[in-house]
């Protein structure tokens, strides 16, 4: 099936640098992410609906009132007041914080799953069954005729998965299914990875190095003489990782600007690095400090999927502002967060799982010498304190750059931080709570 030819997503520097603006900054600032979510409001509390855009030169109309304007600072100084939330920072804040007068309820399960009980996230609403319906036709199909994917033993657990529920959720500003098949294929061949090379189904840590090396040739291509480049061509059919890659990278390359595919590598450059740190623990039987499986997390996690969000949007941040510290912050924070959800909410299963299997709150409990139950909590108060940093860092972001295309983009990996977590709450299929509450 040949890859559908998708416009090029329109960069517009120029117009967006001549936007500036008090009301802009301001309704940006609230509209990018829940400002009062951030500084104060209850966890669950649903942040406003996520409006597609039809360019990032033409945002959706921004509210110009004086009440939000008012709402954005009061939350503003109320997080100043209150001071970092971190671990061990109760000494810094310039005033109290309240403490919980009791320990957090037990769950409720619901028809959409259980969330995490304390764990600081926004609502969204049941993405789209019309398009997920159709990206899960769309999936298994490319999976099945054009890649290979999987053999007819895994078929349960590759709709268990339920990819396309996840990536319409995560990206409800895609303009077309097309658009969204760009980061539902990639999300697959990463999970092939990950499962393949690394873990469920055959992976070692041993030789991972070398899998990882020839499978990122699938999505950076080898430049090489014309004797050697035919066994290199043959190589990429050799497994179903390298098919994947091979096949969605494709896809994406005619639907990407330049920028945004070397973007898109540089970031699964950063994913394999953390599999090979994370690899190389195991060889040793080593439990890192938990700093050190931070940092790993930073990058074996789910960065590459945020990064993408204009090109799934059908636009484009332009490059020189997507390299911005600030920019680089905010999609590492979505990215160390969302993943720390993954550690929470895959925990039982792991746990059942053969081996010993990293995660934060196992990395915690060893290291720190707490019982299983505390460890998780704790690092339930990890993920809360990198989604707020995430927050408010998005929020000063999009008040110190008058830009709508960064504007844009900050709403996009918001929603993917959100859609990230429903996906991980509802998919009872895969994933259930310890029993700790």
């Amino acid at each position: 099936m040949p890859a559908p030819e998708l416009p090029r997503p329109q960069s517009s520097l120029p117009e967006a640098a001549s936007r500036f603006g008090a009301h802009l900054l301001a309704s940006a600032a609230a509209r990018a992410l829940d400002v009062k979510g951030v500084t104060g409001g209850l966890p669950g509390a649903p942040s406003p609906p996520v409006p597609p855009v039809a360019s990032a030169a033409a945002p959706g109309p921004l509210s110009t009132s004086a009440a939000t304007e008012a709402s954005a600072r009061g939350a503003g100084l109320e997080r100043i007041l209150r001071g970092p939330s971190g671990l061990g920072t109760a000494g810094l804040r310039l005033t109290p914080r309240d403490e919980p007068q009791s320990a957090p309820s037990a769950p409720v399960a619901t028809a959409e799953g259980t969330p995490v009980p304390g764990l600081y996230h926004h609502p969204v609403p049941e993405p789209d069954p019309v398009r997920v319906e159709e990206v899960s036709r769309r999936i298994k199909a490319w999976a099945l005729d054009e890649v290979a994917l999987y053999p007819d033993d895994w078929e349960e657990e590759f709709d268990g998965f339920s990819v396309g529920r996840y990536m319409v959720g995560c990206h409800p500003d895609a303009p077309t299914v097309d658009h969204l098949m760009l980061a539902t294929r990639l999300m697959v061949a990463e999970n092939a990875v990950d499962d393949c090379y690394c873990e469920d189904h055959g992976g070692s840590p041993v030789g991972l190095g070398e899998r990882l090396l020839l499978a990122h040739t699938a999505l950076d291509p080898l430049h090489t003489t014309e004797e050697y480049r035919p066994g290199w061509a043959k190589s990429l059919h050799a497994d179903a990782p390298r098919r994947a890659y091979r096949s969605a990278m494709e896809y994406f390359v005619r639907a990407a600007s330049a920028s945004q595919a070397d973007r898109l590598r540089h970031d699964m450059a950063r994913l394999h690095m953390g599999y090979l740190a994370e690899a190389a623990w195991a060889q040793l039987d080593h439990v890192p400090e938990v700093w050190e499986y931070l940092a790993m997390r930073q990058f074996n996690n789910f960065r590459p999927c945020p990064t993408i969000t204009d090109t799934v949007g059908g636009y484009e941040l332009p490059a020189d502002l997507h390299a911005q510290a600030g920019v680089q912050k905010v999609i590492a924070l979505a990215g160390n967060a969302t993943t720390i959800v993954n550690d929470l909410y895959s925990y039982t299963k792991e746990l059942d799982a053969p081996g010993h299997h990293l995660n934060l709150p196992v990395v915690i409990a060893e290291r720190e010498g707490l019982s299983d139950r505390d460890a998780y909590l704790k690092s339930v108060e990890v993920h809360n304190d990198l989604m707020h940093d995430f927050e408010s860092e998005a929020a000063a972001l999009a008040g110190a750059c008058p830009n709508p295309g960064v504007h844009r983009f900050l709403r996009g990996v918001a929603a993917w931080v959100d859609g990230n977590h429903h996906w991980h709450q509802s998919n009872t299929y895969r994933y259930s709570l310890p029993d700790f509450w």
